[in-house]
């Protein structure tokens, strides 16, 4: 039976960073990932400035794709029929995940992590040393990391609650925007940025919805007058994604001595756009205290500290969102007024 220092199990961009991260600090690292890559995700593409600094190191001086990606320096709320704008200083970055999910798996293969594609993860036994069961075999790993999602058998199992769909596409556009657009629904929302895909400037829309109200993209782009005034001239680029079941419980970055990284330790809402920077914190992060002998306990002390503030930031504003829409009204031309206000929001979700 192989060994290795850490198993990392799950190859997005939280599994990539802590890969790489323990890679790089001399850990024998093994990567696993069931699907194979590239492949279309449901995501919103948006990753904040604070993580570009990251972002880069991982991926090495020579990557271009956080160089060569659209700068996004404006953010625009549609809600209730008033458009909320502000500033994003410094500019976040639109990457495609298409891209950018194949650049992180390179950069880690390049790392000398033994990276491997088509691997689902059976079972684990023990704790460290822990015995991982796959597909293809198990392997004895030191410390484990879980970046396999928020559903998978590894990760807790499901809330009660509502249920909630992701669904989302890319669109050829006409006109040239350099804004994230937010379109609050009754049912959810959709966020809308430019986005390049292989050399071709398109938009990404993306959405959050209640299952009973919608379950395709085109679905969610009737949900909003502004949005389906505005999307009346796309042309599909590609095809749809959607993933479904949504949920939010409470972050939970360690279990069972398991240290769980981006989703697999809570999803954060997708209107705060900051789900990959979060993705690549909190696995960079472990990646360091697996690597470094901390372990579960010291990681979690960490995610409480630095990243935990963010999810609860998130349900307060998730909670005003479902306030009667006389009361969401009022509140929107409240923010229209008071820009700094604004700003103060989007600042608790950094």
């Amino acid at each position: 039976m192989e060994s290795f220092d850490l198993v990392v199990i799950g190859g997005g961009p939280a599994g990539t960073a802590a890969a790489i991260t323990a890679a790089r600090s001399g850990a024998k690292v093994l990567l696993l990932e069931r699907g194979r890559y590239p492949r279309q995700r449901v995501c919103g593409e948006f990753v904040s400035a604070e993580s570009l600094t990251l972002l880069e190191g991982l991926l090495g001086s020579e990557s271009e794709v956080v160089g060569g990606a659209l700068r996004i320096t404006r953010a625009r709320m549609f809600v209730e029929g008033r458009v909320l704008e502000t500033a994003v200083n410094p500019a976040a970055a639109s990457l495609a995940r298409i891209e950018l999910d194949s650049a992180l798996w390179n950069a880690a293969m390049a790392n000398g992590v033994d990276a491997r594609l088509s691997m689902t993860v059976e079972g684990m036994e023990g704790g460290s040393p822990w015995v991982v069961k796959t597909s293809g075999g198990d392997f004895r790993a030191r410390a484990v990391v879980n970046a396999s999602g928020r559903w998978s058998k590894l990760t807790e199992g499901r809330p009660t609650g509502e249920t909630w769909v992701g669904v989302k596409a890319h669109f050829v556009e006409r006109e040239r925007s350099e804004s994230t657009d937010l379109y609050f629904l009754d049912s959810g929302y959709c966020g809308v940025q430019p986005v390049a895909v292989g050399g071709r400037r398109l938009v990404n829309a993306c959405a959050m919805v209640r299952a009973e109200e919608a379950s395709t993209i085109e679905e969610v782009l009737e949900l909003n007058a502004a949005l389906r005034e505005r999307s009346r001239t796309w042309k599909l680029a590609g095809e749809a994604a959607s993933t479904a079941p949504l949920w939010f419980r409470d972050p939970q970055p360690e279990r069972a001595g398991v240290l769980q990284v981006g989703d697999a330790a809570g999803f954060v809402d997708p209107f705060v756009g900051d789900g990959i920077s979060l993705a690549l914190r909190s696995g960079a992060m472990a990646g360091e205290c697996a690597a470094g002998g901390g372990g579960a306990a010291e990681y979690g002390r960490r995610y409480e500290a630095e990243l935990a503030k963010v999810y609860r930031a998130s349900s307060r504003i998730r909670k005003m969102l479902r306030w009667p829409r006389g009361v969401r009204k009022a509140v929107a031309g409240v923010l229209q007024r008071a820009p700094r206000v604004m700003e103060l929001m989007v600042r608790r979700t950094r």
